[in-house]
């Protein structure tokens, strides 16, 4: 595709201008807004690098899955890990709390947890100064910045609502009062694939909440040779703080400051639409193996991830490219296939590639206006 495809309609240097304005700084010196755009991906490579390093310290491998966690947390999302155990899951996400030094709290979801072990409760407590008894609010472990529900698929649905309110608002209600979440806040759930019985599949209304859904797979074999090495032998290795919660919320901003193009918008939107069965842009294959499509929360998270993933690699323009790189994420946990596609062993992941292969960019032409005829001369 041409350029004229890939660069956004906009200046892309004011919003990068408007981005460093919300940078703290003790004192700024005069800085042209080419030179603004280099320090911001000059700082956030630094950033990004040292991440790695500290993360790398305790897991090894696994640089996808960071990259897709990196992404979501700019893009103010949540992440659902899926993966067989063993595969460092969970201590990804602690040691992913430690290095951006914030609040890190983990739930164990389990069958007899109920919406007040995690949302907090009321207690009566004595004013010994009144002797009156009055209710206090406990918070639960949901207050903090990085959540980690464990086997979240374990615990009923009563439980897992109590989760949406949190993750798409940022508040929590408990009685007749609500109670906000300090920012930044994310819920990162891991899930077991093979292990179904005594399960409770996540409703469809929750799984949308999750902007990713991230396959965590095994090791090749020279990292699992490292990780069997390091974890039996008497070695421990601390990693540091790299980032903190003002760099998080300050990416985010930035994120949000980016333009995109009209093209790229539309090539989001028509890829998500052509997931939809009874729209009229759905290849054959999705009316023959989909029950349901993605709605609008997946072309919403296309658009957004497409902007932080740029960003990571280092660019201010985001193009098609940075949609397709995370459309399997986005897409695979809002398509639902049907008893077709269960039956050939056709997954969400290979519609997703279909789509990827059959779903074009749109053309310059379809953006080229009729010119007006000009206005006769007054006599």
């Amino acid at each position: 595709m041409s350029d004229e495809h890939t660069e956004p309609q906009g200046d892309i240097q004011d919003a990068v201008e408007a981005a460093y304005d919300d940078i703290p700084m003790a004192s700024k010196v005069p800085e042209t807004k080419a030179e603004v755009e280099a320090r911001i991906i000059g700082s956030l490579k630094t950033a990004k690098t040292k991440l790695l390093t500290e993360l790398h310290k305790v897991i090894i491998g696994q640089d996808d899955v960071i990259e897709l966690l990196m992404q979501a947390m700019m893009s103010r999302g949540h992440c659902l890990l899926v993966g067989v155990p063993g595969l460092a899951k969970t201590l990804m996400i602690s040691t992913l709390a430690k290095v951006l030094k914030l609040d890190f709290s983990r739930i164990q979801f389990t069958p007899d947890l109920m919406p007040s072990d995690i949302t907090g409760t009321d207690i009566i407590e004595e004013d010994h100064t009144t002797g009156k008894r009055v209710f206090t609010f406990v918070k639960g472990p949901l207050f903090a910045n990085i959540i980690l529900a464990d086997e979240i698929n374990r615990t009923p649905p009563k439980t897992q609502a109590a989760l949406l309110q949190a993750m798409q608002e940022y508040h929590v209600t408990a009685g007749r009062d609500t109670y906000d979440l300090e920012p930044p806040f994310f819920v990162l759930a891991t899930q077991n694939p093979i292990e179904q019985e005594g399960t409770y599949p996540l409703p469809e209304a929750q799984l949308d909440r999750f902007m990713f859904m991230v396959n965590v797979d095994y090791p090749s074999r020279n990292e699992e040779r490292a990780i069997v090495k390091s974890t039996t032998m008497d070695t421990t290795a601390e990693p540091e703080p790299a980032l903190s919660g003002a760099d998080i919320l300050l990416l985010q901003k930035i994120v949000r400051k980016i333009p995109v193009s009209q093209h790229v918008v539309d090539y989001a939107v028509n890829l998500t639409r052509a997931t939809r069965p009874a729209d009229g842009t759905a290849p054959d294959f999705v009316k023959q193996y989909l029950s349901w499509g993605a709605g609008p929360r997946a072309a919403q998270y296309l658009v957004l991830g497409a902007k932080s993933r740029a960003l990571l690699h280092g660019r201010f323009n985001v193009s098609c490219e940075d949609i397709r790189g995370i459309a399997k994420p986005v897409l695979r946990h809002r398509i639902f296939t049907n008893f077709n596609a269960d039956a050939e062993g056709v997954s969400p992941d290979k519609i997703v590639e279909m789509l990827l292969q059959t779903v074009k960019e749109p053309q310059s032409s379809e953006y080229k206006q009729t010119a007006e005829p000009a206005e006769a001369p007054k006599k």
